[in-house]
């Protein structure tokens, strides 16, 4: 991408259309349809319990918004480490129903993943630092990069998938230091989510955003709280139709003129012998 050191590269996820929408005319770069679908949508208890279906109907949905933004998907747990074929075949999917590129989690181990990919014709996102997918490997949630040795890891991780052929690479919750090299060290953007201000873009999930997501991370900022908002319409709509003010009689329309009396002696006349 060529965006590189011109601007900040904004990116939001979305995973579904009227979403898709909103977020695309707020003139977003990117709109990534992240596993994150799994908790924030779906109620499930991590990403690992996404599906390949689960993620291509998503991603169709936010492309039949036609967004101007790069629309990038999340490869989920399971599409693209079994084999080189499989990973392919899995990509070339969500382009097939709209998607631009596809991102994968994981640093150097993957990084023919990445290349064989991209050979094929599919643009790749990378994702390093904390993979969520591979949270139970990790330790968990954590904070990626405080030490040496595991920063050199993740520096080395981000290169090798540059070097395979991502067009840009995620750094997940990573100490901002090691952020700031990988930014320096690697020709493609990085975007940062969690990692600190010193890449070349910034990634949040739209429910944290908006304040529908019941546990965000701590990196997530809120800039509204929709949830309120929509309990609180919703609690004002209950009322008003439970003490009968909704609907007015601007909301409902009655029969022409006449006709109310034709269909009562049509419901009520006996029929002739």
């Amino acid at each position: 991408m060529s965006i590189k050191g011109k601007k900040k590269v904004v990116v939001v996820t979305a995973y579904d259309y009227p979403t898709a929408k909103a977020v695309d005319e707020a003139g977003v770069d990117i709109i990534l349809v992240g596993d994150s679908l799994g908790m924030t949508v779906l109620g499930l208890p991590s990403t690992l319990q996404v599906t390949m279906d689960d993620m291509l109907r998503h991603t169709a949905a936010v492309a039949r918004a036609e967004p101007k933004a790069l629309l990038v998907a999340d490869m989920p747990f399971g599409s693209f480490e079994i084999d080189d074929k499989e990973a392919m075949r899995n990509a070339v999917e969500f382009l097939r129903v709209g998607a631009d590129a596809v991102k994968i989690e994981g640093g150097s181990e993957y990084a023919d993943v990445v290349r064989n990919i991209v050979r094929g014709g599919v643009p790749v996102m990378g994702h390093v630092g904390l993979t969520p997918q591979m949270h139970k490997r990790l330790g968990g949630y954590r904070l990626m990069g405080r030490t040496a040795e595991e920063a050199a890891g993740i520096v080395r991780d981000a290169e090798d998938i540059a070097e395979a052929g991502a067009f840009s690479i995620v750094i997940e919750y990573t100490a901002s230091e090691v952020a700031a090299e990988i930014t320096k060290r690697v020709a493609v953007p990085t975007i940062c989510i969690g990692s600190g201000p010193n890449c070349d873009g910034q990634v949040l999930v739209f429910h944290d955003i908006v304040g529908l997501s019941a546990n965000p991370p701590p990196f997530a900022k809120q800039y509204v709280n929709l949830h309120d908002i929509i309990r609180d319409a919703i609690a004002k709509y209950r009322s008003e139709v439970e003490s009968g003010l909704f609907p007015e009689k601007s909301r409902y329309w009655k029969m022409k003129e006449g006709e109310l009396d034709r269909l009562l002696k049509m419901l009520y006349s006996r029929p002739e012998d």
